[in-house]
């Protein structure tokens, strides 16, 4: 029951950061540990379960999709969506800046527990790092505008959202955002607009299937190299969190929403002058501490458990 409800609370912290344009739920898993996991048991979704299933039954089935592990994760997750989100999505609109500064140290420390889980630095760790670093920053400017959110685009909107959900660093949300569909779908979610739901799922359900076992073929055959592109991930993603930033260039949505292109990023009493609101630096500076020392105490957690 201690795992299980451990799980659940694991997979109620994805699904909030999840619901953060910057943050990636892989990051959360990352974090507390279960990254790999994950991806393993997604990978097992397939015509080899059904193979299980009909030679050793049920109970093995069970243990082969590690559902006790999957089944608490997906609970977390949409318990998530449903309460957690509503609260994070409102500190987005009101308390943007505190929120960023928070996420930002939590991860900026990600990094660090990945480079401490691949041990040793080589200078050829080098090249995968500024590779995650490049597609992190560039990623967003190759989508197009999918707002016109046909069936059609909405099925590859999950598709694309739910791969960039499963690597750390990079934000499902904020290619969302980008394509114009993240208030679509948070607002067919939060009023439980089944139809838009379940087409959007099944594009989940298509990324999920696909990218994880991309995802573990790498892990397997390049663990290391895999392990530094994400640490280049993670790192290109921390311009979407810097508290103290301004739009610089932006595109208008169909619904009429600002879709950044690019941001001015400043230092706090820049942006207090520049902007002419509170920089609000001694909370927000504390803020990334304490997201620092969350993730620093998780990870020392999880080296003491192993």
């Amino acid at each position: 029951m201690k795992r299980i409800a451990t799980t659940v609370l694991k997979g109620m912290g994805m699904g909030a950061a999840d619901a953060v344009p910057g943050v990636s739920g892989g990051t959360i898993a990352l974090i507390v540990g279960i990254y790999e996991e994950l991806i393993e048991t997604i990978k097992r979704f397939g015509p080899g379960a059904f193979g299980v299933w009909r030679q050793h039954g049920f109970p093995a089935l069970v243990g082969y999709l590690n559902l006790r592990f999957l089944i608490p994760l997906v609970l977390g997750i949409g318990i998530s969506l449903v309460t957690v989100a509503h609260l994070v999505t409102w500190l987005m609109g009101n308390h943007e800046l505190l929120l960023n500064a928070f996420f930002f140290g939590l991860v900026l420390a990600s990094a660090w527990v990945v480079v401490r889980q691949v041990g040793h630095w080589r200078w050829r760790y080098l090249l995968p790092v500024l590779l995650g670093l490049l597609v992190a920053a560039f990623l967003p400017h190759l989508l197009p505008d999918m707002s016109q959110a046909g069936s059609a685009t909405l099925f590859m909107a999950g598709a694309i959202a739910i791969s960039a959900m499963l690597l750390p660093g990079v934000s499902g949300s904020f290619l969302l955002l980008v394509m114009g569909l993240y208030g679509t779908v948070m607002s067919g979610i939060k009023s439980f607009d089944l139809g838009l739901i379940a087409i959007f799922g099944a594009g989940c359900l298509l990324g999920l299937f696909t990218f994880s076992r991309l995802l573990s073929w790498l892990l397997h055959r390049y663990h290391a190299i895999t392990l530094m592109t994400i640490v280049g991930f993670i790192l290109g993603s921390l311009p979407q969190l810097w508290p103290w930033r301004q739009i610089a260039s932006y595109r208008m949505a169909d619904d009429g929403q600002q879709i950044a292109l690019a941001y001015q990023y400043l230092v706090p009493s820049d942006y207090a002058a520049i902007t002419g609101q509170p920089s609000q630096w001694i909370v927000a500076t504390a803020l990334i501490v304490v997201g620092v020392v969350v993730v620093m105490c998780l990870g020392e957690r999880k080296e003491a458990a192993t």
